[in-house]
């Protein structure tokens, strides 16, 4: 993704990308970010930059894992997707990162099949989260308190329901980051109907 030409921010956000990903569900949330001017990579989990969406749509992601430090990042968003939902569970620095930032109280977002990553991490246990209706029940089993919501926020965990939320999803990362009046704008400019 093409850093900003204005950052309103030093904040980052790494949008990590394993075939079979959502490509709305990541793209979408990049573009809330850009028109921000917060500063995302699209990061692979594969061995190659060119990375195959669920719906066989190539994109070439910004780094690759092996290149970057995800504890820089400011925010971990997890786009869903199958079989990308499994492509990054299976993924040892993935598991290690959501760890981590939940343990220091640091910001991850999940959409669709992701949150249930962070459950089965535990990370959901007693917390109020969202996911494809599909994944509620697997949640739920990992101690979530389910809300149908199309985004639960739960302190620094962020979640969503699937790629017909996504720009809600983008926008709740812009007011985590820059604020109610960043977001009035951002939905302004896309014409969302808010």
């Amino acid at each position: 993704m093409p850093t900003p030409d204005k950052l309103a921010t030093d904040a980052t956000v790494a949008i990590m990308l394993a075939d079979g990903f959502e490509e709305v569900e990541a793209l979408a949330v990049a573009d809330v970010l850009y028109r921000a001017g917060v500063r995302s990579d699209l990061i692979s989990v594969t061995d190659a930059r060119h990375v195959t969406s669920s719906h066989s749509i190539r994109v070439v992601a910004d780094l690759m894992l092996e290149d970057v430090d995800l504890s820089t990042y400011t925010v971990l968003f997890l786009p869903g997707g199958m079989p990308g939902t499994l492509g990054l569970k299976g993924t040892p620095a993935i598991q290690a990162e959501v760890l981590r930032r939940s343990d220091a109280a640091q910001p991850i977002a999940a959409i669709c099949a992701a949150p249930s990553i962070l459950s089965e991490l535990g990370v959901l246990d007693g917390r109020h989260a969202t996911a494809n209706p599909a994944f509620v029940k697997a949640i739920a089993e990992g101690g979530a308190i389910v809300h149908e919501n199309p985004v639960v926020i739960d302190e620094q965990i962020i979640t969503s329901r699937g790629a017909g939320t996504s720009l809600e999803l983008g926008l709740e990362i812009v007011r985590l980051l820059l604020g109610d009046d960043v977001v009035d704008e951002v939905a302004r400019g896309v014409v969302l109907a808010r």
